[in-house]
């Protein structure tokens, strides 16, 4: 349990288990549907899973609805599904990944861990808006194109918790000709020149 134990977050066993189960499922499912690069796979604890973790408890406490889109191997979202199974029981944890192929692996996932989540297989643009407390998304699209998704399924107050690399800088200078918005830089703990972006006051300029 070594390596679970550096996920940087203090979890039960009972959480741990389920992580190296979607862990196994992962390395399981990857050569035929190609869920993460090949070459990230023997690293996956670090690069994946406790990459996703690490947007956990950016999140407002009281959010009851988190929307992950673009969920494509369930980074970041099937990750937080299983943390919020204990550690925020009550709120509702939804996927939404277009590949039918990569939706029913998260639903494996789910089923197999025994996490309670929905998975919706429909383009982001395409889905009902969601009214989400929280969204999130991992190597997507740009944060403009980003805001855009998040327009559609985020709630008024709701908060975007984006992760980005070493051209996040220049996205939001490009994302403020179009929008307005308040936001957060996290140094990433699993790459020194990537960030978490928490965003809220999200509005079209």
């Amino acid at each position: 349990m070594s390596e679970a134990n550096s996920l940087g977050l203090d979890v039960s066993r009972e959480t741990l288990e389920r992580l190296q189960t979607y862990e196994a499922l992962l390395k399981k499912w990857n050569p035929a549907i190609n869920l993460v690069s090949k070459t990230t796979l023997n690293d996956a604890w670090s690069r994946h899973f406790k990459d996703s973790a690490q947007i956990f408890e950016l999140a407002p406490t009281d959010a009851k609805h988190w929307v992950d889109l673009g969920s494509g191997g369930g980074f970041p979202g099937m990750v937080i599904a299983i943390i919020a199974a204990e550690k925020a029981p009550d709120m509702k944890v939804t996927l939404v990944e277009s590949d039918q192929r990569k939706a029913t692996f998260l639903r494996t996932v789910a089923r197999e861990t025994g996490v309670t989540t929905e998975v919706i297989a429909k383009r982001i643009e395409e889905t009902d808006p969601q009214g989400a407390d929280v969204v999130s998304a991992r190597a997507l699209t740009s944060l403009a194109g980003l805001f855009e998704f998040a327009e559609r399924h985020l709630s008024p107050k709701g908060t975007a918790i984006f992760l980005k690399g070493a051209t996040h800088q220049q996205e939001i200078s490009d994302a403020l000709a179009k929008w307005r918005f308040d936001v957060q830089k996290s140094v990433s703990r699993t790459d020194p020149n990537a960030v978490i972006l928490t965003v809220g006051g999200l509005a079209r300029v």
